[in-house]
């Protein structure tokens, strides 16, 4: 196995992990089993468990970013719920590992896994506003996108944790509560989405 096949055999290992139980309670021992490897070879990859989490959320991550930027065929709204059931799939695919990353308190929320989250968002952003052609967004339409990704997130959190949401409604509400955002943004800007 090629070093760089051996590193993504123990980040996929660490992520079936992820999938049932939260980051910060799988260990060396863990993904050393599960990846039928010894802990030298672990830690010829990763210095540390941590370094391995932020490597796998960091990937979960970068396929979430080049889903985001696939284009769904349809009108503008259908696009934007196949980038929403895009993110739906990647954080059920990768449930506790996404519930870990964004909840605040948890031991593999960090700074580098902050601007890990934070670079999903502003992507989601540049996708939407690319998909509209506006290149110079007003600042109250950058404000309410912004807001926007935050309520996906909520969303989400509350999908995986409490199970009480139909996952089959969600792309579509979560596109309808953006299309209300943007409806009262436009009352209030009046130079349009563009400044």
């Amino acid at each position: 196995m090629t070093p760089q096949a051996r590193r993504e055999d123990l980040i996929s290992a660490a992520l079936e992990l992820f999938g049932s139980r939260p980051p910060e309670d799988v260990s060396v021992d863990d993904v050393v089993a599960r990846a039928d490897v010894s802990r030298p070879l672990f830690y010829r990859y990763f210095a540390s468990i941590r370094e391995l989490r932020v490597a796998a959320l960091r990937s979960v991550t970068d396929g979430l970013i080049d889903r985001l930027a696939q284009r769904a065929e349809g009108t503008r709204t259908e696009r934007l719920r196949s980038a929403v059931r895009a993110f739906l799939d990647v954080a059920a695919e990768h449930r506790a590992g996404y519930v870990a990353l964004l909840r605040s308190g948890s031991v593999v929320a960090t700074s580098e896994t902050n601007a890990i989250v934070d670079e999903v968002r502003n992507r989601a952003v540049e996708v939407i506003l690319a998909d509209a052609g506006i290149t110079d967004p007003a600042p109250l339409l950058l404000a309410t996108l912004r807001c926007w990704t935050a309520v996906v997130e909520g969303t989400l959190l509350t999908w995986l944790q409490d199970g009480d949401l139909p996952a089959v409604e969600l792309d579509a509400w979560l596109v309808d509560q953006l299309l209300a955002m943007l409806e009262v943004t436009a009352r209030h800007e009046p130079r349009g989405g563009e400044s």
